[in-house]
């Protein structure tokens, strides 16, 4: 049975090969319909801004102790969350912008752009880095509550500045909320190799990348933090994710688009969703712990976050699964003026990530300041969504504006400022 197209055609938007017509031949000739199909093709994968700026607002709301909203975000549902969504989308934009100029332009200028992209997001974390620091360092002095300096981590900073702050640019120290974004530097960073393996041979680049996932697991693979400890987010094992996302990009989405029509995928998928769920409900309803057989509780505790556990990675592509079913991409509804927020945080998505850690601890000071009710959790939370939302839309002002003004677009980056894809 021939899958519908509905289906295939939205998962990917592989950059396509190409190649040059050979000049003795003649062109075909031109189609009635081609016309209308070039009117009707979107000049951006509205999807992938929507779930990139729901990332977004769900990592900001998280980042707030827990409210009434809190509750509306996909972690307390299952056993992935927006972490999930960010870095295989990520992945996605990257390949498939920047396999595309390494199509055009050749790996050495497409590794370059890489490289500047990096410094970029490099520099980023510098910044919030220190502006994050002053935040913390203001509040906690103005107030005189040291609790401030050790809840958000930067107490050894305070101790020991000259050697925190070499540890902070070599990423190994990194206060509360921070880790994201070095996770995010070191996949780039690595993204020339990825990409070039994987126009040679997307398979291999996905069995590589799963044998590093795996020996992360066997040979306890990880980087160490400062003063202590190791990376939140694993880079050995968040790299699946990662080219996962560069392997749907490159043509592999398009060739699971009959597995993803499936009935039998739609079916396993929503039953391992329903599993999970009532997995997170026993963290929640301790009357309901015992429900678990004590076998499945010793086979899937503890599920680890930092080393991407199997089942937070198969909890994201069940729910990827049914998304992209059901979600096509030119559902009319991604054209909505209530969608738009999430688009246009999703399009600037490296300011909104800065602007939501800074808010974040913002937030937190109000709630304990000055309430921790329901209400102002509430209140709190809200503002900071619509901080988010104007700052994007500033964004997006500013930058037809200079279009306007006749400067060029330049060409689309695929990274955390959202991507011409």
């Amino acid at each position: 049975m021939t899958p519908p197209p509905s289906i295939a055609e939205p998962v990917v938007e592989a950059p396509p090969a190409d190649p040059k017509p050979p000049t003795d031949v003649a062109p075909p000739p031109a189609s009635p319909l081609a016309p209308a199909v070039r009117k009707l093709a979107p000049k951006r994968e509205l999807r992938l801004d929507l779930f990139r700026g729901l990332a977004l607002w769900l990592i900001f709301i998280d980042h707030l102790p827990a409210n009434v909203l809190t509750w509306l975000t996909i972690r307390n549902y299952g056993f992935s969350d927006a972490t999930e969504i960010f870095i295989f989308i990520s992945g996605y934009t990257a390949a498939f912008v920047y396999g595309r100029a390494m199509r055009d332009q050749g790996f050495v200028v497409a590794s370059a752009r890489i490289m500047k992209r990096v410094w970029q997001i490099y520099v980023a974390h510098v910044f919030l880095f220190t502006i994050f620091l002053a935040e913390i360092s203001y509040v906690a002095t103005s107030f005189q509550n040291p609790l401030y300096t050790e809840e958000m981590g930067i107490l050894d900073f305070l101790k020991q500045p000259d050697v925190t702050i070499v540890q902070a640019l070599l990423l190994r120290f990194r206060p509360v909320n921070m880790d994201v974004l070095p996770l995010y530097i070191v996949l780039m960073f690595f993204l020339p190799a990825i990409l070039w393996i994987t126009r040679r041979s997307p398979d291999l680049a996905l069995a590589l990348s799963t044998a590093l996932y795996a020996a992360t697991w066997q040979f306890d693979l990880h980087l160490t933090a400062y003063p202590s400890g190791v990376w939140a987010f694993n880079p050995y094992a968040w790299q699946l994710l990662f080219v996962f996302g560069v392997w749907c990009a490159m043509g592999g989405a398009q060739r699971l688009s009959r597995v993803l029509a499936s009935r039998v995928t739609l079916w396993v998928s929503a039953a391992y969703l329903l599993a999970a769920f009532f997995v997170t409900l026993t963290w929640h309803m301790p009357q309901l712990f015992h429900t678990l057989p004590k076998w499945l509780e010793q086979w899937m505790y503890p599920i680890d976050k930092p080393n991407l556990d199997v089942l937070r990675f198969a909890h994201f592509l069940a729910l990827a699964a049914i998304t992209v079913r059901f979600l096509h991409r030119d559902w009319q509804g991604l054209n909505s003026i209530w969608l738009r927020p999430l688009i246009l945080c999703g399009q600037h998505s490296l300011e909104i990530f800065c602007i939501g850690i800074f808010l974040a601890f913002a937030g937190y000071f109000v709630l304990a300041e000055i309430s921790g009710g329901a209400v102002m959790h509430f209140f709190v939370s809200l503002t900071g969504v619509v901080i988010m939302s104007a700052a994007a839309w500033l964004f997006s002002w500013y930058k037809n504006e200079v279009v306007k003004g006749g400067a060029p677009k330049g060409k689309p980056d695929a990274d955390l400022a959202g991507g011409d894809v």
